[in-house]
């Protein structure tokens, strides 16, 4: 997680992996501490992050108790500040990397090849692997440089995909939007989920009443 306005994405996006079966390796960035803090009141705290991840994964994009019931113990969280740590070396064992929501000035980071925090190290490790990189970009507008940066991201073997909610699939709720994008980043992925209705050819698919989920 970057500082970009977007944790909802992030959340449902964690809650989906884990769902899956998936193991989460979890960076949150010192910037999206703020953003947590300031869209939910969750003050994420590394000597207290289990605490702090259960409540806000509990939570929907409303900010109203939600279901989960996900194992978090097959999360593993690392210190943004930590170089030392696992998926900062190319040895470590995942599958990929997602960076959800994504900053412009992550962004920029991690086409510019830095490593200033664990979350670009990372990012840098997992495109000279050759491994799935999915840039969850949330701003705008786009500027010129930003748009380069992202081009350059995509050259690099990155999938772009912009935190950008559709309406075909019938949304309801805020929290259906939030989904819709939280599944666009996993299909990047490769991750099997079931977050919204998909596309399957018949117009009028998402007016009231026809809203059933597509796996």
């Amino acid at each position: 997680m970057s500082g970009a306005s977007g944790t909802p994405y992030a959340a449902s996006v964690v809650r989906a992996l884990l769902e899956a079966g998936e193991s989460v390796d979890l960076v949150v960035s010192r910037a999206s501490r703020l953003t947590l803090l300031d869209e939910t009141g969750i003050a994420f705290r590394d000597a207290r992050w289990r605490d702090d991840l259960r409540e806000w994964l509990a939570r929907g994009a409303d900010g109203k108790p939600d279901t989960f019931e996900a194992d978090i113990d097959r999360v593993r969280h690392w210190s943004p500040g930590d170089l030392a740590a696992g998926p900062s070396s190319g040895s470590y064992p995942v599958k990929g990397m997602l960076i959800v929501p994504a900053s412009t000035a992550c962004v920029a980071g991690v086409a510019l090849g830095l490593s200033k925090d664990l979350l670009q190290r990372a990012a840098s490790v997992t495109l000279k692997e050759r491994r799935p990189l999915v840039v969850a970009v949330r701003e705008t507008p786009l500027n010129g440089q930003t748009l380069r940066h992202l081009v350059a991201l995509d050259d690099a073997g990155a999938s772009v995909v912009p935190a950008s909610p559709a309406f075909y699939a019938g949304a309801t709720h805020i929290q259906d939007l939030v989904d819709f994008v939280a599944g666009r980043v996993l299909d990047a992925a490769g991750v099997g989920h079931g977050l919204y209705r998909r596309w399957a050819g018949e117009l009028g698919g998402g007016r009231p009443g026809r809203q059933d989920t597509g796996q």
